[in-house]
């Protein structure tokens, strides 16, 4: 597939349908992991333009900070700590309204205020997670819920 996105108009849900089958061209064939969390990360930050969009992976009992669009960011991350360590520990989806409600939340930028993190689960096992922040509140939803998680299961491990 040509690098080139056709960024979508319309309703959240219109962005995302008009997204999955380009980031599916982006990722499918290729063998590479970072290549294919790079082109993830890049197409979901030219498409929505959130505050930051990226992975940890889970190495030696933490996160560690992997591709991702956005400002610098937290390096490492233990599990059970913040929304991304959270979702770690719980194996769920964490859909966080307003960040400074979140107890432990860790403040990688003052500027977020919402966040979703989606674990990446093989073989029952967490091996990352992708993390979104926005400037705005209430920026998440069941639809980016929904859509975040059917892009992480098209990333071959």
């Amino acid at each position: 597939m040509a690098e080139d996105l056709a960024i979508a108009t319309g309703s959240k849900e219109e962005q995302y349908r008009a997204l999955l089958p380009q980031i599916k061209g982006l990722v499918e064939g290729e063998p590479d992991l970072i290549a294919n969390l790079a082109n993830i990360a890049g197409a979901l930050k030219e498409q929505f333009n959130w505050l930051w969009i990226g992975f940890y992976l889970v190495k030696n009992d933490e996160l560690v900070l992997g591709p991702f669009q956005g400002p610098v960011a937290c390096t490492r991350i233990r599990k059970g700590k913040g929304v991304c360590g959270s979702s770690w520990a719980q194996a769920q989806t964490l859909i966080v309204p307003d960040v400074e409600k979140f107890p432990g939340h860790i403040a990688c930028s003052s500027l977020s205020r919402s966040e979703i993190v989606v674990p990446l689960i093989r073989n029952n096992e967490v091996v990352g997670v992708l993390d979104a922040d926005s400037i705005d509140l209430d920026t998440f939803d069941e639809t980016d819920q929904v859509y975040l998680e059917k892009i992480v299961n098209m990333v071959e491990w």
